[in-house]
């Protein structure tokens, strides 16, 4: 994988083919599976993707290629993640209740995340038991 020394606004399917080594019909049929992939276009009709598109398609490569996930599997794991994302930001913007009893930091990456709701949900696991 290339590393990325100067950072754009947009890039090209060939330059995007080239930083992710995925090759531009994968990327295309790739667009065809996943929703959340959705580069836009220019006004010449080419795809033109951003630095979340790159990192979105690093994320399916590793659920594919790695990980050995069928494009089902990836899809529902990226939409648990997606949907896991909306709920945490949706209660730290949202909730009354910030006084270091509930501190939740929004821009924690997807990992973090996980593992904090795995332990909420063992502490509630536990209080159920207890009642």
């Amino acid at each position: 994988m290339k590393n990325l020394s100067i950072k754009k606004l947009y890039y090209s399917i060939s330059e995007v083919s080239k930083i992710t080594e995925v090759e531009q019909y994968v990327l295309r049929y790739w667009e065809t599976e996943f929703e959340e992939l959705k580069p836009q276009k220019n006004r010449a009709g080419n795809r033109i993707y951003t630095n979340k598109d790159i990192q979105l398609i690093l994320q399916i490569k590793n659920l594919l290629r790695e990980k050995k996930y069928t494009i089902e599997g990836a899809k529902k794991i990226l939409e648990n993640y997606s949907n896991e994302e909306a709920i945490i930001t949706d209660i730290a913007e949202n909730s009354p209740v910030n006084n270091g009893i509930i501190n939740i930091e929004v821009k924690k990456d997807k990992s973090s995340i996980k593992k904090d709701l795995e332990e909420v949900k063992s502490l509630l696991e536990f209080l159920i038991t207890k009642l």
